[in-house]
């Protein structure tokens, strides 16, 4: 029973998350995004969104949480998974010829009983140096 327990949580979770990921991706496009792609993929790493804005390549990683969330949602984003952003963010770039400066965004999401708490944090990382 424990086990299908975890496997209900994990699917709420990933839900959740799908949906966290709609909603930014709406309140980008709101906001005078170019979503130009979403959930894109290279090797084993993604790219949540990648959008174009004032000639601009922004990367945004997204992260969704309950109200009753224990680690905030952009704490999330640890020095490993910005190293792996990074790299993918530069395959991306490489890959669709984007010669264009690369900015890298969170979108945090709070669910709420009434839909979603979003803060935008525009430059939240930058691409660590060699």
């Amino acid at each position: 029973m424990a086990i299908f327990a975890r496997m209900n949580a994990m699917a709420r979770q990933n839900d959740m998350g799908r949906e966290g990921e709609s909603e930014a991706r709406a309140y980008l496009v709101r906001h005078g995004y170019d979503v130009l792609h979403t959930n894109w993929h290279w090797h084993h790493y993604e790219l949540d969104i990648i959008a174009v804005k004032d000639d601009v390549l922004v990367v945004v990683e997204v992260k969704t949480r309950s109200e009753d969330f224990l680690l905030s949602p952009e704490d999330a984003v640890d020095a490993k998974k910005i190293r792996r952003i990074v790299a993918a963010a530069d395959a991306y770039a490489r890959y669709f010829n984007r010669d264009l400066p690369v900015r890298f965004d969170i979108v945090t999401l709070i669910k709420k009983e009434t839909g979603f708490l979003i803060d935008h944090i525009e430059d939240a990382f930058y691409a660590p140096c060699h």
